[in-house]
């Protein structure tokens, strides 16, 4: 029986090999053997999650004459591997990718690091604060006094609570879009509500346009699913959205759905005007896609400055073409795994419908704490704290970065939680590699394309600020040198940090 679960094609393998930039050579040092070249690039996107562990790799002549290689580079690449303990092979199955015994497996997403890692380890892996106390307290005791009635019930409510759908409508009526409850459902964070939303318009082999790059858990789990991205790229530094090449993509593709992020875009940070807004729109009504708007970071602009357009879904009120998202993970907490989806109420009847096959429905008792807050003020006072701890730590990691990497390039958003940085040319694969051996924890760029685009970037969360920013940043900059010369595949050990 062969070990592997899934395979990774020829033509797939080579485009994330040659995504990747090469090594820079230290001083006094040889180029690698072009074997050792192969062996590390594969290395790496094993290490990040890009190949899979136990995914079957292609055969040694198929990959050779991708690469435009040959074939004795090649087996000596993957010998190499099995050396180190990346790749298993047995006669008739074929080679397939593993980790070596000790290393942990790598995360197809970016999740958090557990808390008895925190002490050694400076997490930049998620863009999420810690909870805005006491209001999560506040939260929990308030869904506690209300939650007997519901105990006395199945507990299954696949639309959400009436109360909560109630609530999140009357909240978008006064932003000026009239809303329904019948327009609501409630899912387990946005994550849940794009997981039903992708089920229910975009089946196995369908055409979804994305931006390029994009939040990296949302396009794994398109991937997951058997979507078909198609990417659409963003304009350099805060400008945002092509919208040339965005008609051009939704004519041309005919995509059954599209994902944009329109408030402070993950990972750029950029915002969306109306004027683009309301081209997307357009765009996608005339091509028949559906419109999916990520709203979970509407709620964080940052500078006083900021004047905030009118939602995607002003531009569409009868939620006919655009589906919006939103969720209470990045606005309040993480730990509070609570979204919804605005649409048409026929689109909500159908999601709610399918959803009887999947989770059934959201935890009451995290749907009463969300209720809660919107109902008594505490969502908006949680909130404007969530601003002054992002505020906070956007500008410190800003000095330190700056401070420490001058040559890293980079805009700074006006709101949300992510900067998006070019990293002066080195390999942003290799600089996530070699930062958990110094301490710090932080995505490289690649996550967040299609195929390996974005080598040059990695992403960095305002989730630290003060002391923890300076020292982010003194321990990226050690990375870059390892990077920089070469030098990668010595051990740092971190040092025990204590904020």
């Amino acid at each position: 029986m062969s070990q592997w679960t899934s395979a990774v094609g020829a033509a797939q393998l080579a485009r994330q090999l040659t995504s990747q930039q090469p090594r820079p050579a230290g001083p006094g040092t040889r180029k690698p053997p072009a074997y050792r070249a192969l062996a590390d690039g594969i290395r790496l996107l094993v290490l990040e999650g890009r190949v899979p562990v136990a995914a079957r790799l292609p055969a040694e002549r198929e990959l050779a004459l991708s690469l435009s290689v040959s074939r004795t580079t090649v087996a000596a690449a993957y010998e190499a591997l099995r050396a180190e303990g990346f790749l298993e092979s047995r006669r008739g199955a074929g080679s397939w990718t593993a980790v070596p015994a000790g290393n942990p497996l790598p995360a197809r997403g970016l999740e958090p690091l557990p808390p008895e890692s925190l002490g050694s380890m400076i997490d930049l892996g998620c863009a999420s604060l810690p909870a805005p106390e006491p209001w999560l307290t506040r939260a929990v005791q308030g869904a506690l006094e209300e939650l007997p009635p519901y105990a006395h019930t199945h507990g299954d409510y696949p639309a959400g609570l009436p109360a909560l759908r109630q609530m999140l409508a009357e909240r978008y009526t006064e932003r000026g879009i009239p809303t329904m409850p019948e327009q609501i459902m409630v899912t387990t964070g946005a994550m849940g509500a794009m997981d039903a939303i992708c089920h229910l318009f975009a089946g196995r082999g369908e055409r979804i346009a994305v931006e390029s790059p994009s939040y990296a858990n949302i396009l794994q789990l398109m991937r997951e699913a058997g979507a078909r991205l198609v990417p659409v790229a963003m304009a350099e530094g805060l400008a945002g959205w092509d919208m040339a090449r965005w008609r051009q993509v939704l004519r041309d593709a005919a995509p059954r759905l599209a994902y944009v992020v329109a408030d402070f875009h993950n990972p750029t940070g950029a915002l969306a005007d109306e004027d683009r807004r309301r081209s997307l729109v357009e765009a996608a009504r005339s091509a028949g896609t559906v419109l999916v708007v990520d709203e979970t970071m509407s709620e964080l602009y940052l500078d006083p400055d900021v004047e905030m357009p009118r939602p995607v879904c002003a531009f569409d009120p009868a939620g006919s073409t655009v589906l919006t998202v939103g969720s209470a993970s990045k606005a309040f907490w993480a730990g509070m795994r609570i979204g919804w989806v605005r649409a048409a109420p026929d689109v909500i009847r159908s999601l709610v419908a399918a959803r009887a096959y999947a989770d059934l429905g959201t935890p009451v008792l995290e749907q009463l704490g969300v209720n809660w807050l919107m109902q008594t003020g505490g969502w908006d006072s949680a909130v404007s704290i969530r601003r002054e701890q992002a505020r906070d730590n956007r500008d410190a990691l800003v000095a330190a970065v700056r401070r420490e990497l001058p040559d890293w390039e980079f805009d700074v958003p006006s709101g949300g939680l992510t900067l998006w940085v070019r990293t002066g040319g080195l390999s942003g694969s290799r600089l996530a590699e070699v930062g958990e051996r110094v301490g710090i924890r932080v995505p490289s760029g690649p996550r967040f394309g299609v195929d390996g685009a974005f080598e040059g970037y990695v992403r960095l969360p305002f989730t630290v600020g003060g002391p923890v920013a300076e020292e982010a940043a003194t321990r990226l900059a050690a990375a870059a040198r390892l990077v920089r010369t070469g030098a990668t595949t010595g051990t740092e050990a971190p040092r025990t940090f204590v904020a």
